[in-house]
């Protein structure tokens, strides 16, 4: 097991996704052959693309000042350089959030960092990542070890400013170390790290985010409003010799806890430094129980299942890895945490993708086949008219033709009134999107700024934080109230045409409010923890305040941003499905018109017209194999499914 399988698991995916999209790009190949593309569905199939290509895995570690964050990332990651990359010793840890990844568009690998005092500016990190100007680039060569961990140990620099700058940059005096001179404190020298490298698993699409101690959830408000909240998992670091401290739980309630409420991220707890409670006169058995004592204790703390708290040592995995110690590896229980992340990660974003490009994908390639299956049955049901009827074939071509006419006229039919309705879900689309204009959200910052700056006690912040909630609800409620309006109307033209079509049912994809709304709800919730937090006269703190401020302004018009987004998305495509079947079987039944006039204007022998049939039955029967072809790609399972049922049959015929 361990991180080899990892590598294999993503690795897995990494093909899976590769295999979608291909198959969405011959799906693409097969509508232009088939003269059955247009410009709603190309562009879903477009995004699907983009999705794809852009995925990613997040994988965040989290915790308080010294837990061993950096040394568990040493230890799942970076055990073959033969020394710790990322600073993990007695007061040199990491002192800003890093972020590692792979960025294949580089070129080469390097170090950029963040300095402190970008923190004097509004800007956010996200602003700052689109100006290369403003970083420290150190450039890294990945074939000499001890050089690298050199440029990893800037992410541990510190340097020294007055107590009162230090405040202004959203430090707490009482938590930071002293210089050794009057009023002079140690800070540290950067506030974000991006480390690009080639690693297999960071190749792959694997990204890993370590958050520094000291405070900087909530001196870096982006950290807490976007970048935790965006990983996949999150894995909670505590120290087995001090259990849950007030400033772990502090952490967990106000900054960790809820990101797991809404299903898009999976939270572990990392019962750190075991080996503290290695005891060589105890024995292993009651070193265990002890261990398990612990963990039971952590569980109930933080409201976890026990599986769910990860005891282990990666001071002691770290050492095995590099030692080639085999026992002291498995003593670590490093393997157990491994498993855990092959098992969970991959199997989370699977189910993303799924919901997000898959299912809408499978709908729109099942559509086709069911058009083209229809009209097959039709052509062999026709040819089998024609060749019973051979003294007449003339007449019965000619009826045949004008059977296939009426039945291109309902079709055409269905489908202007089909564009009448998109006429309709559209301006329908347009009142969804007039509650959510960046204008109205304008409106909102501009009152809440103006009340800030007249008011700096926590009263009058809370005040007018909650007025700009208040006001933000209220759009999304409305919205609410036109998206059910929106919902209703489009679930009757559904409803209209699985009627008329009762082998072709389909289900109408509804407009949601509500991930919107308890993504507000979550923002809305770090506000509080942080006006809390905050002294009663902020005077001191005025900077740190705007950039919170400023941080949650920019996630409110993201989250605007991306209900617009979606509302544009989903009045464009949610009669694409419908609109498709009836275009499918327009353009089939013209193709077939035009065949049976052919046919008909021929003067030569029957056995002639059958063998323009077969070859017409044949080209059908090509297309529609390779439509089948491409849905059974589709449907078949991801990895970890796949793998799962391989199990359970073995399992079974063990059995």
């Amino acid at each position: 097991m361990g991180m080899e399988q990892l590598s294999q698991q993503i690795d897995a995916y990494v093909s899976w996704k590769r295999d979608l999209v291909r198959e969405i790009s011959r799906y693409r190949d097969w509508l232009e052959r088939c003269r059955l593309n247009t410009p709603n569905i190309d562009s879903r199939l477009e995004r699907s693309l983009r999705l794809l290509r852009l995925d990613h895995i997040t994988l965040a570690f989290v915790g308080e000042y010294s837990r061993g964050k950096s040394e568990l990332i040493n230890s799942l990651f970076f055990s073959a350089y033969g020394q710790r990359m990322l600073p993990s010793q007695a007061g040199r840890t990491t002192m800003c959030p890093t972020e590692l990844f792979y960025d294949p568009a580089s070129g080469h690998p390097y170090i950029r960092l963040l300095p402190i005092e970008t923190r004097m500016s509004d800007a956010s990190i996200a602003q700052f990542k689109r100006s290369p100007g403003h970083w420290v680039n150190i450039p890294l060569d990945a074939s000499d070890p001890a050089n690298m961990a050199l440029a990893f140990s800037q992410v541990a620099a510190t340097k020294v400013l007055p107590v009162e700058q230090a405040i202004q940059l959203g430090f707490l005096p009482d938590q930071l170390e002293s210089a050794g001179k009057p009023d002079m404190v140690q800070v540290p020298a950067w506030r974000h790290a991006l480390v690009n490298f080639d690693h297999p698993l960071l190749r792959q699409g694997l990204r890993i985010l370590d958050t520094p101690g000291l405070n900087a959830l909530g001196s870096e408000p982006e950290l807490t409003l976007s970048m935790l909240p965006n990983a996949q998992s999150i894995l909670f670091l505590l120290s087995a010799d001090t259990g849950v401290t007030a400033s772990d739980m502090a952490m967990w309630q106000n900054h960790v806890r809820r990101l797991g409420d809404d299903g898009q991220a999976s939270l572990y707890a990392v019962l750190n430094k075991i080996d503290v409670l290695w005891d060589d006169l105890a024995g292993d058995y009651f070193v265990q129980l002890e261990i398990e004592r612990v963990q039971d204790t952590v569980a109930r703390q933080l409201g976890l299942s026990n599986d769910e708290v990860l005891p282990l040592s990666a001071k002691q995995a770290l050492l095995a890895k590099i030692r080639g110690d085999r026992e002291l590896l498995e003593r670590s229980q490093l393997g157990r945490l491994e498993d855990l992340l092959c098992e969970r990660i991959v199997a989370q974003k699977e189910k993303l993708l799924q919901d997000a490009v898959l299912d809408h994908l499978l709908s729109l390639v099942s559509n086709s086949h069911n058009s083209l299956r229809v009209r097959l049955e039709k052509v062999r049901e026709q040819q089998a008219q024609l060749e019973s009827q051979q003294q007449d074939n003339g007449q019965t071509l000619f009826d045949l033709t004008s059977k296939t006419r009426d039945d291109h006229g309902t079709h055409h039919k269905r489908l202007l009134g089909l564009k009448t309705n998109q006429k309709l879900l559209r301006h329908q689309g347009e009142l969804l999107r007039e509650a959510v204009k960046p204008e109205r959200l304008e409106l909102h910052l501009s009152q809440v700024r103006e009340k800030l700056s007249g008011s700096w006690t926590t009263v009058g912040m809370s005040q007018a934080i909650s007025h700009f909630f208040r006001t933000v609800e209220s759009d999304l409620t409305n919205l609410r109230h036109e998206a059910d309006l929106a919902n209703r109307m489009v679930e009757a033209i559904y409803a209209r045409h699985n009627q008329e079509n009762p082998l072709n049912t389909l289900n109408a994809p509804r407009f949601k409010v509500e991930p919107y709304l308890r993504e507000l709800a979550s923002l809305k919730e770090k506000a509080d923890i942080f006006r809390m937090e905050l002294k009663t006269l902020l005077t001191e703190q005025r900077l740190l305040t705007r950039r919170f401020i400023s941080t949650l302004a920019q996630e409110v018009v993201g989250l605007y941003q991306n209900l617009r987004n979606d509302i544009d998305h989903w009045s464009a495509d949610a009669l694409i499905p419908l609109m498709q079947y009836s275009l499918e079987h327009k353009q089939m039944l013209e193709t077939h018109m035009l065949r049976l006039k052919s046919l008909a204007q021929e003067t030569q022998q029957a056995r002639q017209r059958s063998l323009q049939l077969d070859r017409y039955r044949d080209e059908l029967e090509k297309q529609l194999e390779e439509a089948a072809d491409i849905l059974r790609q589709l449907r078949r399972p991801p990895p970890l499914k796949r793998q799962a049922k391989v199990v359970a049959l073995h399992g079974s015929q063990r059995a």
